[in-house]
């Protein structure tokens, strides 16, 4: 999973893992993306999301957060500097308008920096009352230091007391797909795994948090079970988030593939499905 705001992945000794960006992108969306659903619902049910809701969503992706929430009825911008591929699905999803049909109302994508929004929006635009920063943090080395920028970025944009939503793993004991994203790190090349997945750690949100100057106001734990029709579903779906580029750059992707299929096979049901029941946290922090 996928997914954090900024990766850099540094120079390796081998070529560069051959990926096709529509084909991940359409693969995460259709596959991955829909598993944090649960995480997405609960957030917005806590903090009653609905007609008077502005939201900037960091790191955006393909939009479903997004989309969820202009189905509540509120105003939502995205903005993803990150995967243009991704970007474009979001806008089959909320600005049809380009294809034919009806756009999502207060609706807007922008392929940027959170000053880009700003910029974009006009002086005419009310101020976000909501940010969120759902990608989930904390099993990437290094991710949370692109996060707290994005979040420098945007906290001067907004009022004070505005609720920002912070997204992480739950303790890898508690996650079924450690076991599976373990093998990220086992192949890495140690030396240059920037990128690569390490176990989300206790306080990772809200570290982030103190860093930026947010001050935490409540939290909490939501199951979100990882499932797929079999296991080639599985794996492009895992593949989908990128955890794996740093093990596929370090050894090669058939050698990556096969060991994922291993470790995916505790996972399987007898009629082919992958189940793995996983807890992701989220940390609610507000301006000062």
């Amino acid at each position: 999973m996928t997914p954090t705001l900024v990766r850099q992945h540094l120079p390796h000794a081998g070529a560069a893992p051959r990926v096709d960006p529509w084909a991940r992108a359409r693969d995460w969306a259709e596959i991955q993306e829909r598993m944090l659903v649960p995480l997405y619902e609960a957030v917005y049910e806590r903090i009653e999301v609905g007609s008077s809701t502005r939201l900037l969503g960091l790191g955006c992706g393909s939009g479903l957060a997004l989309l969820m929430a202009a189905s509540r009825g509120a105003a939502v911008t995205g903005v993803d500097a990150r995967a243009p591929e991704r970007l474009a699905l979001a806008r089959e999803r909320l600005l049809p308008e380009a294809w034919g049909t009806r756009a999502r109302a207060g609706a807007r994508l922008v392929d940027g920096s959170p000053e880009d929004a700003a910029n974009a929006a006009g002086p005419e635009v009310p101020a976000y009352n909501l940010v969120t920063a759902f990608e989930p943090i904390g099993c990437v080395a290094g991710d949370s230091e692109g996060l707290g920028e994005a979040l420098s970025a945007v906290t001067p944009l907004v009022g004070r007391g505005v609720p920002v939503v912070l997204a992480g793993w739950g303790p890898p004991e508690r996650c079924a797909t450690s076991s599976v994203l373990r093998v990220a790190t086992k192949l890495a090349d140690p030396l240059r795994s920037a990128g690569s997945w390490r176990p989300a750690l206790r306080d990772d949100l809200e570290e982030v948090a103190q860093r930026v100057g947010l001050r935490p106001d409540g939290s909490g734990r939501v199951a979100c079970p990882f499932g797929y029709a079999d296991v080639d579903n599985a794996v492009r779906g895992l593949f989908s988030t990128g955890l794996f580029d740093a093990a596929v750059a370090a050894t090669d992707q058939a050698q990556v593939d096969k060991e994922v299929r291993e470790a995916l096979h505790p996972h399987r049901r007898r009629d082919g499905t992958v189940w793995m029941p996983n807890v992701f946290r989220y940390l609610i922090t507000r301006t000062a």
